[in-house]
């Protein structure tokens, strides 16, 4: 006999938690499955590899759907300011919260802060139930409903199934959705480090000839190294040992924040733009990196994902409210015609800038040093980039506002 749900959403991870909490409290009966097991305490004093750069809109969606505080508990950073500057040139872009009167541009928080957050409030929702350590095995087609057959031996049946489970999606691949996109050549390189100046509350990011360095604010006066190079040289920073790679670190950033004092972890991955042609088909709908993976370069992956998350969950609601099928396609497509159009947008941004500050041609050199310096001159236009990179622009769903 199949348990009933209405809605079941593969990955519980930060967008699909996202998902199941933005469903919470309605009539609708949720359902989220989590290949592993998700961790909501670490020793003390450690920090995640993994982090992101939280736009207001996200801030606003988490808070909505009850994990903000959650976050805010364990351990969130702000940062007020932005400085982009490129090492072939003298141009430099400085964004400051107090032009546009906020008190902050956005947040760097640790991915598995964000997952416990939001797995702890999933845990409260009544209508929400997790399934840890639960894969599915296969899926039939029942016409108006889905039955999945789970590897503990369960059989759920769904009105929905949403793919919340990675930019290399087993639901996106068993529905036959095609993907686009194509490889940077370039692996991020990841650590945690301490410097000898403050960060300021501050993201720093300086254009390379092969791809950007960011440091981003954590506590304490930590910061997370973000550092795409081509994937040879990123395999030799890994295999340095402690001090050649804070004396490489050091040198790639012109010793910005000072010497490297400390270096904690690192990490690597390879970096690609990849989007699919559809985000869903009858009963099915994609979110996130499952639907588009997109360069590191501004910090808007999990962004987009949170994004598509809440209004995926609020065109539901409308749906349901009214009475009607939440799987049907033209139901589906007003998701998608809302997300597809604003994430095309930021993913060949996100590209554009990338292959601008990766070709050191002498003409695109200049003509990038001098962008910089005109739009840092140009208030009217770093207010609009500055509002685009805080989420308050676009097509946004409720919970955002």
């Amino acid at each position: 006999m199949a348990d009933q749900y209405d809605v079941v959403i593969v990955g519980g991870g930060m967008v699909g938690l996202t998902a199941a909490c933005a469903l919470g409290d309605s009539t609708l009966r949720v359902a989220v499955l989590e290949a592993g097991e998700i961790d909501t305490q670490w020793p003390e004093g450690d920090i995640g590899l993994r982090v992101s750069a939280i736009t207001l809109a996200s801030r606003n969606i988490f808070d909505a759907v009850g994990a903000w505080q959650g976050m805010v508990d364990r351990r969130v950073t702000s940062y007020s300011d932005m400085h982009v500057w490129d090492a072939n040139g003298s141009g430099q872009i400085h964004f400051d919260s107090t032009e546009i009167g906020a008190t902050t541009l956005g947040y760097i928080i640790e991915n598995r802060i964000i997952q416990a957050a939001l797995y702890e409030q999933a845990q409260r929702l009544e209508n929400i139930d997790l399934f840890c350590a639960t894969r599915w095995q296969r899926w039939f087609d029942c016409g108006d409903s889905l039955q999945l057959q789970l590897d503990n031996g369960q059989t759920l049946q769904t009105k929905l199934l949403i793919g919340a489970d990675g930019a290399r999606s087993p639901v996106r691949e068993r529905t036959g959705i095609k993907t686009q996109g194509w490889g940077y050549d370039q692996n991020a390189v990841m650590a945690i480090v301490k410097t000898e100046k403050p960060h300021q509350h501050t993201c720093w990011q300086r254009f390379l000839d092969h791809g950007p360095l960011a440091f981003l604010p954590l506590h304490e006066n930590h910061s997370c190294v973000v550092w795409s190079t081509q994937p040879e040289t990123a395999q030799t920073l890994l295999d340095d040992d402690d001090d050649t790679f804070k004396q490489k670190l050091g040198q790639a950033f012109d010793h910005t924040l000072g010497t490297i004092t400390q270096l904690r972890s690192r990490g690597a991955f390879p970096l690609r733009l990849q989007h699919t042609r559809d985000y869903v088909k009858t009963r099915i709908a994609l979110i996130g990196d499952a639907a588009h993976a997109i360069h590191p370069l501004a910090g808007q992956g999990v962004n987009l994902g949170t994004l598509d998350a809440a209004t995926l969950a609020e065109t539901l609601l409308n749906v349901h409210e009214k009475g009607r099928d939440i799987g049907q396609l033209t139901t589906l497509r007003k998701y998608e015609r809302r997300r597809k159009g604003e994430n095309i947008a930021m993913m060949l941004s996100m590209d554009g800038f990338k292959r601008l500050f990766g070709n050191q041609t002498p003409p695109l050199q200049w003509a990038r040093n001098s962008g910089l310096k005109l739009t840092d001159n140009l208030p009217p236009v770093k207010h609009l980039l500055m509002a685009y990179a805080m989420g308050e622009r676009g097509d946004l769903p409720k919970l955002a506002g």
